[in-house]
């Protein structure tokens, strides 16, 4: 236990412990790629965080997963056109809101889309949208840029299922 402490107990609060209540939310995104003379590159945005990521955002009331997954990779890459490829999984993330709900613990599940983009497709970065950078990423080095381990599993649905359309 603590060696500095050999002969001391524990000391315990007589006040009860709470489990903190967290809000639940339902978002989606999309995993983007395009084909340019047979080279596959990724859509990847870097978030309000610092780090490179895919879109995703909340599904809006009377809104699919589906279409709530398009609408925000449409908008957070600055696209114009997608194409829904796969249904790539679900992850669900824990953690403190630092921007609506200030704070708040939220438990978030989201479910990401394969999309492809049209091969001349440009994407822009729009702050408004908690966007500060984007860039097409070769397939060879989308593993090493995507930032959050959470999303490997994402990734790697991705990577398999454009690799078959080679």
């Amino acid at each position: 236990m603590f060696p500095h402490r050999k002969n001391q107990k524990p000391s315990l609060s007589k006040r009860p412990i709470q489990k903190e209540k967290a809000t639940r939310e339902l978002s989606a995104g999309g995993v983007v790629f395009r084909r340019v003379h047979g080279a596959i590159s990724f859509a990847m945005m870097k978030d309000s965080y610092d780090k490179w990521t895919f879109p995703k955002g909340h599904v809006e009331a009377g809104e699919d997963i589906e279409e709530g997954a398009a609408r925000e990779t449409l908008e957070e890459l600055g696209l114009n056109e997608i194409r829904l490829m796969e249904y790539l999984g679900k992850i669900d993330i824990w953690f403190r809101d630092k921007f609506l709900k200030r704070g708040k613990l939220i438990h978030k599940d989201i479910h990401y889309y394969l999309f492809e983009a049209p091969s001349d497709a440009r994407i822009h970065a729009d702050s408004k949208q908690h966007v500060f950078d984007v860039k097409w990423v070769p397939i060879g080095k989308i593993d090493e840029t995507s930032a959050y381990p959470d999303m490997v599993p994402i990734v790697d649905a991705a990577l398999a299922v454009v690799k078959k359309l080679r």
